[in-house]
């Protein structure tokens, strides 16, 4: 096990359902094993519902807090995972959004995988950035002013903050070791 990543701070957000398992737990794992320390927090608080490939209820996981009230001064970067019914609910969500701008003024990456790019959208982010996603979301973020690429992982390098972006649970390899170089350079 690798300690690389000794003291930097991640913090994953989600919705308490609808939440792509591999696209949450696995890099939440790859983060760990590296000495990352890992926050997952949801909307509610409390017990979050993973599902696999949109179609089936899988594990329930525990949050460790509600979204509400985080600060992105607390953190190195901040990872938003996919799940149609999670990102869509996320990217509802005022304090979820609030949260992806604070990290944008704090020049501190931000990571989304699959449907995660939708609160990107509705935070106001995304214009002029060049960024991937889940093959139905490319139509949202053309028109929220993005280009989209067909890539496994896209990093979007910014004036002093870097947008990560990830298609699906196929890429979540290169995905991972996208977080950790940004992580190693936060």
């Amino acid at each position: 096990m690798s300690t690389n990543l000794q003291g930097k701070k991640v913090l994953f957000i989600t919705a308490n359902t609808g939440i792509e398992r591999d696209e949450l737990l696995k890099p939440m794992q790859a983060l760990k094993d590296q000495g990352a320390t890992v926050t997952h927090a949801s909307i509610k608080g409390g017990q979050a519902e993973t599902w696999l490939q949109d179609k089936e209820k899988d594990v329930s996981v525990q949050s460790d807090t509600h979204i509400a009230g985080l600060a992105a001064p607390d953190y190195d970067l901040l990872v938003i995972p996919g799940g149609t019914v999670n990102a869509d609910t996320l990217r509802q969500d005022g304090d979820a959004q609030s949260l992806v701008q604070a990290f944008r003024e704090a020049g501190k990456p931000v990571a989304a995988i699959c449907h995660g790019p939708w609160l990107l959208i509705d935070a106001g982010v995304v214009p002029g950035k060049v960024l991937t996603s889940y093959s139905s979301v490319r139509t949202d973020l053309v028109n929220a002013g993005a280009e989209w690429v067909d890539t496994q992982v896209q990093v979007c390098q910014g004036q002093n903050w870097t947008l990560i972006t990830s298609r699906n649970p196929g890429d979540i390899q290169a995905f991972n070791e996208a977080l950790g170089k940004a992580l190693l350079a936060a």
